[in-house]
């Protein structure tokens, strides 16, 4: 895999078989996170000897799209079709075409150590946010969950973290990176009694669709959230 890092490509060459999904899948994905918008993987000199090894490529868009500001396009002149997987291009021209008709989101990102005071800085990147794209009222439940995000990294995984947020429509999709590889696991309605095990379910609560991610070197934890609901929970 060759990444352009002047633009969106990613150039995959040589032959693809099943031993070699996990590699190009963690490549992309690594790639996706650390380039927001729409990222092109060039086919053209990839050959496929196992066609079941191709569907890497629907995996990984699926992973990623709840993800804020992410999309795979495929560049295929060999098939070049529209089916109810990644979108596949004939020639380089029209994938960029592709992408320039989807110009990228209006993205915040902030790098935070793991440390108290990191919460407090995702709230005000989320209001911010929320403020410029005409959301103001996912201001609260979105430093809610990114609250919640931010507190697990610190107390789980101790690592250096990324908050990255964008707009689509009426909806914020937020996510928070580590460098851990354990996952969050959400054991539904903690008791009463406990005095912690509540993130996972105020991040439930507050978002209408939450999940994660395993990287090479860690995971991405997001969530989606969209204004109506809140506009129906306030009434």
């Amino acid at each position: 895999m060759e990444p352009d890092e002047s633009s969106a490509v990613v150039r995959l060459t040589g032959v693809l078989d099943l031993a070699g999904v996990e590699a190009v899948r963690d490549a992309l994905l690594a790639r996706l996170w650390a380039r927001p918008g729409p990222v092109i993987a060039d086919l053209s000199r990839l050959r496929v000897d196992e066609p079941a090894a191709r569907g890497v490529l629907d995996e990984v868009r699926g992973l990623v799209a709840e993800w804020p500001a992410a999309d795979l396009l495929i560049l295929d002149p060999s098939a070049a079709q529209q089916g109810a997987g990644a979108p596949v291009w004939a020639t380089l021209d029209q994938a960029q075409a592709a992408v320039a008709a989807t110009p990228l989101a209006a993205v915040r990102n902030a790098d935070l150590p793991p440390a108290a005071g990191s919460a407090r800085e995702a709230r005000a990147l989320v209001t911010d946010g929320c403020d410029r794209w005409g959301v103001p009222e996912l201001a609260e439940p979105a430093s809610i969950a990114v609250t919640e995000m931010v507190n697990n990294v610190v107390a789980h995984a101790g690592t250096p973290l990324t908050v990255r947020v964008a707009p689509q429509g009426s909806a914020l999709h937020l996510a928070v990176r580590d460098h851990s590889r354990r996952l969050p696991v959400y054991a539904g309605l903690a008791p009463l009694t406990s005095t912690g095990g509540r993130g996972l379910l105020l991040i439930d609560t507050v978002a209408r669709r939450w999940g994660s991610t395993v990287l090479p070197d860690g995971k991405v934890v997001w969530c989606v959230l969209h204004a109506e609901d809140e506009a129906a929970h306030r009434s």
